[in-house]
């Protein structure tokens, strides 16, 4: 299971293995990055490169503001609550 520092699952990604090789590797530049404006994914920024965490399961203010400002608007509040319960569950079961 390659799981990424926000706790989403790469093989879950339609992306993933075609052509992306999943945002660790990549080091927190998927290819979607640059279409939200940004350089390197927030998340990744915070938990690997600042914190020298593997994911963000590893950090004591997890969920932080990041996994609320990160909604997909397209998700009802209780299917977000739902998702971020999934992705926090993953994360503290990852070592």
């Amino acid at each position: 299971m390659d799981i990424s520092s926000c706790g989403m699952l790469c093989e879950e990604c339609p992306q993933y293995q075609q052509p992306c090789p999943g945002c660790e590797e990549l080091q927190g530049k998927p290819s979607w990055i640059a279409e939200i404006g940004l350089n390197c994914c927030p998340f990744y920024s915070c938990c690997v490169l600042d914190k020298k965490f593997l994911h963000c399961g590893q950090c004591s203010e997890m969920p932080c503001q990041l996994f609320y400002d990160a909604k997909d608007p397209s998700l009802s509040d209780e299917a977000f609550q739902n998702d971020l319960a999934d992705r926090i569950a993953k994360l503290k079961a990852s070592h």
